[in-house]
């Protein structure tokens, strides 16, 4: 079936990793929008294939035991790649976020809950780490090149189903990791797609700080919600090298808010896809977007990131 026919998920055609490539036909009219549901990994993650990495590489290197911080997706990722590969997981969540761990548990983790943000699960996790002996496997750590390898496979995924460069890529924005590893493959494949991160709204520095220099936000800066939950950081711990990434392919950093959120996971659900609200965030930036000024002309791919 050619991709030109594509309308809902069932009849999408995938990648080696299973997760579909939706047409979204008429979303917006006059332009080319596909969906990349990496939502469908059985952690419910775009996360996965990173955690899958750094598991190989804690295996390699002799350790038994990941610990990692996670506002939620990262931490059903690991949970699934340790169990897979017989590994002991601990995963460090902020309290009051996610599911309270409930996923992660069952797929066999040790769960610490800890007050505060994320950037303090991060410090209690590398804490835990030292510790116990285990390998921080958080998306900075010492694994990072392996994290950075997991989340560019879905460069060659499109290159296998599109066979040419899309004209832009909307991904979710929080440390940065995903559009880091997003940019290396493009300047891989030495493909010319514009790279646009998209946040919640004054809850990222990336948003806050763009277009000008990094800086952080205090602590007490950001507001979680229900809906945003994943894309809050007021230290996103690549942020500067992400903003770097977008710069390079002439992209842009938008922020949106719960509204619009859950607006656009509404709307993915009329073609088979039903990530979170904060999942659907690249969609929404989207569509922002086009209301606001249109979109380029081409292909425009949105990655969804959790469900």
């Amino acid at each position: 079936m050619s991709i030109d026919t594509l309308a809902a998920a069932d009849e999408a055609p995938t990648d080696a990793y299973g997760t579909p490539l939706i047409e979204a036909a008429g979303l917006v009219p006059g332009v080319r929008i596909l969906v990349k549901d990496e939502t469908r990994y059985a952690s419910g993650s775009h996360k996965e294939p990173a955690a899958r990495a750094v598991v190989a590489r804690a295996i390699a290197d002799g350790y038994r035991h990941v610990v990692v911080a996670t506002c939620g997706n990262y931490g059903r990722a690991m949970a699934m790649a340790t169990r897979a590969a017989g590994l002991a997981c601990t995963v460090v969540l902020p309290e009051g976020w996610s599911d309270g761990g409930a996923f992660m548990r069952a797929a066999g983790a040790r769960v610490h809950l800890v007050p505060g943000s994320y950037e303090d699960a991060v410090d209690e996790s590398r804490r835990l780490a030292a510790e116990d002996g285990a390998i921080d496997g958080n998306v900075d750590g010492p694994y990072v090149d392996a994290v950075f390898a997991g989340h560019g496979v879905v460069v060659p995924a499109l290159r296998a189903v599109l066979g040419e460069p899309p004209a832009a890529l909307w991904i979710p924005v929080g440390n940065g990791t995903t559009i880091i590893a997003v940019h290396r493959q493009l300047r891989a494949l030495d493909w010319p797609t514009v790279i646009n991160g998209v946040g919640s709204a004054g809850n990222n520095p990336v948003l806050t700080s763009w277009p000008g220099e990094y800086r952080m936000l205090p602590p007490d800066g950001v507001s979680t919600t229900d809906h945003n939950q994943p894309l809050v950081n007021w230290h996103a711990l690549q942020g500067p090298e992400a903003m770097a990434a977008i710069a390079d392919t002439g992209g842009a950093a938008y922020g949106v808010d719960d509204r619009q959120l859950c607006e656009a996971r509404t709307a993915l659900a009329g073609y088979g896809a039903h990530p979170t609200a904060a999942g659907a965030v690249a969609l929404a930036g989207l569509l922002a977007r086009a209301d606001e000024v249109g979109l380029a002309p081409g292909t425009h791919v949105v990655l969804l990131s959790g469900r």
